[in-house]
């Protein structure tokens, strides 16, 4: 009977014990920073691979900032087996008052049949098209008063997409993680 009593006392121990271990315990909140608006043309594709170069007209416009994407800049999409998309974008944000802002991001896309197809057909698509769109923004600069943003880890979620030949980019919510 002891040994019985003992081994439910260490059940009990062990289930209160990985309750406590996979409790929450911080919050994240977010600060919105900025819109951000890529015009991109696809130029290679290759084994998993497509290469995207980011067009001049690109801007960025929030609260404390607001500029244009100036060149060169791009976009290393890796298809990965299961077809999701895996982004590594690099770009330079030029603000309206001269500094200059280095911005990389990865980020994931899950797309989805529909998606596709109305991409395909010249659609612009907003958040809701995709099951999953988000990218993870960090930033580089030497002007003081952009410093803050050295010291930001960001998320960004898709806002709109449009892929025809002629006219294609993506427009991202940026917001700043604390």
């Amino acid at each position: 009977m002891k040994t019985l009593f003992r081994a439910l006392l260490l059940t009990l121990s062990l289930i209160s014990c990985a309750g406590v271990a996979s409790a929450q315990t911080t919050q994240i909140s977010t600060d919105y920073l900025m819109t951000v608006y890529i015009p991109t043309e696809r130029k290679a594709i290759d084994n998993g691979l497509t290469i995207v170069n980011i067009l001049p007209g690109g801007w960025v416009r929030g609260p404390k900032i607001s500029g244009k994407i100036i060149a060169p800049g791009g976009d290393w999409i890796r298809t990965m087996p299961s077809g999701v998309l895996r982004l590594d974008v690099r770009l330079t944000i030029e603000t309206d008052d001269g500094a200059q802002i280095y911005m990389t991001y990865g980020g994931v896309v899950v797309g989805s049949k529909e998606a596709g197809e109305a991409l395909a057909r010249g659609e612009v698509l907003n958040d809701k098209g995709f099951p999953y769109f988000i990218t993870t923004p960090q930033f580089q600069t030497s002007s003081e008063k952009y410093a803050w943003m050295n010291q930001l880890q960001a998320v960004g979620k898709m806002a709109e997409l449009k892929r025809t030949k002629n006219d294609a980019y993506v427009k991202y919510d940026i917001f700043g993680l604390r």
